[in-house]
């Protein structure tokens, strides 16, 4: 239903025409109380113009509230044939406000039969109630000239977004000077993009064609080219939102990169990477690779071949080396023979490797071996006391399902001239915000002097075995264990240093120096001793401790023998773990006072 009415002033060179609609709909959305008012102004010896004021409520096709909206244009001219220009308008709503300047120019005859339009939006802004979109102080321009030709609509346009910032979920653009050219034709189906040219400001050029199909919205073929796009600034304005909340979320980006990718029929038909010179670097200190050079290709159909090699890095602080690595894709699967990473002297051997991206999941398995590794290289590059020795392991079938690592079989280690195997290990989110580790650890005839040696605990001779039992770890801190340590069988020289006695007396419990002050077991700097051992289990921050023996008082933690002989007491059977931790490092910094008997 609708009202027209028209009126006509004489006196003021006016004639106002008002129309006003109950209701209109379209494919997009819905428009109510409608009212258009539009008003001639004829002025002596200038050409007439309209005044339009346009007021109405809309809503979108999936909305269920409807919002006010107004048009507005003060002075709509006419300076030449077939064209009109409005350089102060206005289309507002709750969710937008788009100032503009519009130009339009209408077909004359035959030898000129393009539309074209300039469109500038000034001091524009919009946002939506879930607050996913939003756009503040836009200022853009956009040129537009379309062409009818048989059942096809020619056009060409060119974008210049100037100034203002734009967020659109999840990504924020705060920084304008990108530009858009782009041509191609549009009929009843298809809108066809054949040949489009996207610059976008310190990061490159993007080249695409696409076909998108009108009736249902999707893009059914795409092509894209762009070459030597700028990493430091892709990474942060287009990579960095759509990896939020995941491992690789906190990166520092430097380098070039190639991109080639391919849509047909809907689907992703091929692409490549190729990077150059590139470094990535963990904000939260996790991994890091310098110089890395890769060819990263993809087909759907068939087999490709990838190639990496980078100059250094690390992970976990472990100190990476050069290499060269070769993989082959086929389809969503990586596979690789064998994949060498050297580290520091030695390396890390990674064999039958298989990964597989399935229902938007990883899930892959390998096998590895540490080749033998040099101890002081290694303790010194990961910040430990010095370490002696060669490290080196075999690592059995290790494998991952979407977030969930877990290991099949036991992995052995060598090290301080003993063994150490780790069982039953899982983890979640290794490299994730909030790593969780889960295993048990057994350690046996590790050689004590290289061990006290390495953290300045004070000399002791002898062997030590230790198990942890049902070790848990989050984001690397110990929650959870069940540790008992102590001498290992057999015959071997056992000896302990005074040093050491007062390093072990303070774990257990305090007030003791006085005691060897007072003994002639002063005069002595090392001791003999039967046996070592001492337990801890921790649960909720609280380490419930225990010895070799129990005695009334509490626990022996160094059982003497011979001649000197000492043994060392503990007497508080429950320690904060957070407390103990501050005692183990502290106490190479300051004299602590052992429990002498």
């Amino acid at each position: 239903m609708g009202l027209f009415v028209l009126q006509s002033n004489l006196a003021q060179a006016q004639t106002r025409l008002s129309i006003q609609v109950g209701q209109m709909q379209s494919d997009v959305g819905e428009a109510r109380n409608v009212n258009l008012d539009v008003r001639l102004l004829s002025r002596p010896s200038a050409k007439p113009t309209l005044n339009i004021q346009a007021k109405a409520q809309i809503k979108a096709k999936e909305d269920k509230a409807w919002s006010d909206a107004a048009l507005t244009c003060d002075s709509l001219s006419n300076p030449s044939l077939a064209k009109w220009q409005c350089e102060h308008g206005s289309v507002s709503s709750t969710a937008f406000k788009l100032p503009f300047s519009l130009a339009i120019q209408l077909p004359i005859d035959k030898n000129q039969p393009n539309y074209s339009a300039d469109i500038a939006l000034k001091n524009a802004s919009f946002n939506d109630a879930a607050g996913l979109h939003a756009g503040d102080k836009i200022n853009a321009s956009m040129q537009v000239v379309a062409a009818k030709k048989a059942s096809q609509w020619r056009w060409q346009t060119s974008l210049d977004w100037q100034s203002g910032e734009v967020f659109w979920q999840p990504f924020y653009i705060a920084t304008a000077g990108h530009q858009l050219h782009a041509s191609g034709y549009l009929d009843q189906n298809s809108l066809a993009i054949e040949q489009a040219s996207l610059d976008i400001k310190n990061v490159g050029v993007v080249n695409v064609n696409a076909n998108i199909s009108l009736p249902d919205h999707a893009i059914t073929n795409l092509t894209l080219n762009a070459s030597s796009l700028d990493m430091a600034a892709l990474y942060p304005l287009i990579l960095k939102p759509m990896l939020e909340g995941g491992s690789l979320s906190q990166l520092e980006v430097a380098g070039k990169a190639d991109i080639q990718f391919q849509l047909l029929n809907g689907s992703p038909q091929s692409f490549n990477v190729h990077l150059q010179d590139v470094d990535l670097e963990d904000g939260n200190g996790r991994f890091a690779l310098y110089k890395l050079n890769a060819s990263i290709p993809w087909d759907y159909d068939d087999v490709r071949n990838m190639t990496a090699s980078y100059q250094g890095g690390h992970v976990l602080k472990l100190p990476l080396g050069a290499t060269n690595l070769n993989a082959e894709l086929n389809r969503y699967a990586l596979t690789s023979s064998q994949l060498k990473l050297p580290v520091l002297d030695g390396a890390l051997v990674l064999s039958e490797v298989s990964a597989a991206l399935l229902g938007g999941d990883l899930h892959g398995h390998l096998r590895a071996s540490i080749l033998p590794i040099s101890m002081p290289d290694l303790s010194h590059a990961l910040g430990w006391p010095r370490m002696e020795g060669k490290v080196s392991a075999m690592i059995p079938l290790v494998t991952y399902s979407a977030g969930y690592l877990t290991t099949d079989g036991e992995m052995l280690f060598n090290v301080f001239d003993g063994t150490a195997v780790i069982r039953q290990l899982t983890m979640q989110t290794p490299l994730g915000i909030n790593p969780k580790l889960n295993a048990d650890v057994e350690m046996r005839n590790l050689d004590l002097g290289a061990l006290t040696r390495t953290f300045s605990f004070g000399a002791i001779e002898g062997k030590l075995d230790a198990d942890i039992k049902e070790l848990e770890l989050n984001n690397w801190q110990a929650v959870k264990f069940d540790a008992n340590m102590r001498s290992s069988a057999g015959r071997y020289p056992k000896k302990i240093s005074q040093r050491a006695v007062e390093n072990i007396s303070s774990l257990g419990g305090p007030g003791a120096s006085l005691a060897i002050q007072r003994s002639f077991l002063r005069f002595f700097k090392e001791f003999n001793y039967e046996k070592i051992g001492l337990s801890c289990r921790l649960i909720n921050n609280t380490c419930l401790m225990d010895g070799v023996e129990s005695t009334p008082q509490g626990y022996v933690i160094v059982k003497g023998s011979g001649v000197p002989a000492i043994t060392v007491m503990g007497y508080n059977h429950n320690v904060n773990w957070s407390e103990l931790g501050t005692r183990i490092k502290r106490i190479t910094q300051s004299n602590v006072k052992p429990v002498i008997e």
